[in-house]
């Protein structure tokens, strides 16, 4: 028998939009990874996970459910180790993402955390608010309409009000930047670092990079892009992670977006083995650690 037993947490389907097969693909593979290194490695659904089914101490995971959330963070406090966090999944829900990264200084939009059912028409004038994006800020995606594009400060107000009557309470609102729309992949610990345009390869949960249209190929500095991304994951405490930035005319980088295990789909077969190796060096570290004490 395997010495080293983990459990290996799939992703809700509802947190999976229109990506429920690459998301379950990319866990399927690197459990197989782990297999591969000599580990034992069961799988379980987030609703296994909630209602107890997991006793392994070492959990891999692509959890969203707000339970499971709260479940992986109780598991951590008593010593296991979860990657990615608990309390990293829950940094990247959008209020929380939008105060650490502005407060980190990582480029990021110029953004407004409001309640839904605040009046922002004015706010938004003022502040030279016209294209922008709102997000639900309590959580991850899970609808297409939980993300808005919006021209103008009145169709603002519009969408903010939806949301309220929909149950949601806060929002984020994002100045719309200009240029060219970057997607990326990353591995804290490894060299791995991938990116490409989602426009180009139709590449899409639901046809929003259309907005930002076709790509112009501006110049820019890929190991910025690697640095902010990696200080973003950091200051997140999300170890395996992705999103989307946006390259300016004059070269800018500013993430927009930033997830906690993404699907990795275009470059799944080359992340599959660094994401298996960086979750063996971390068991390695703690063991270490325990050991030393």
């Amino acid at each position: 028998m395997a010495e080293i037993k983990i459990a290996a947490i799939k992703r809700a389907g509802a947190f999976s939009p229109n990506h429920i097969g690459n998301d379950t693909a990319i866990l399927n593979i690197v459990a197989e990874q782990l297999r591969k290194r000599g580990c034992e490695v069961n799988v379980y659904s987030e609703d296994q996970f909630a209602e107890g089914a997991v006793s392994e101490r070492i959990i891999v995971n692509m959890c969203r459910e707000y339970r499971s959330i709260r479940k992986l963070q109780q598991k951590e406090d008593e010593g296991c180790l979860v990657i990615n966090s608990g309390y990293g999944i829950e940094n990247c829900t959008r209020e929380r993402m939008t105060r650490i990264l502005l407060g980190s200084n990582i480029p990021y939009p110029d953004s407004l955390i409001v309640n839904t059912d605040e009046a922002v028409r004015d706010i938004l004038v003022r502040a030279r608010y016209e294209h922008c994006w709102i997000k639900r800020g309590d959580s991850h995606t899970m609808h297409k309409e939980d993300v808005s594009y919006v021209r103008h400060a009145e169709e603002a107000q519009e969408v903010l009000q939806e949301y309220f009557l929909r149950g949601i309470k806060r929002a984020v609102i994002n100045r719309h930047l200009v240029g060219d729309l970057i997607k990326f992949y990353g591995i804290s610990g490894t060299p791995f670092f991938y990116w490409f345009y989602p426009f180009m390869v139709d590449h899409s949960k639901y046809g929003m990079e259309s907005v930002n249209g076709e790509v112009s190929g501006i110049k820019f500095n890929v190991a910025y892009l690697k640095k902010i991304c990696q200080e973003a994951a950091d200051a997140l405490d999300v170890r395996i992670y992705g999103g989307d930035c946006i390259v300016s005319p004059e070269g800018e980088i500013r993430i927009i977006d930033f997830n906690d295990w993404p699907s990795f789909a275009p470059c799944r077969a080359e992340a599959a083995p660094q994401i298996a190796k960086a979750i063996m060096a971390e068991i390695k570290r703690c063991n270490g650690a325990a050991a030393a004490r």
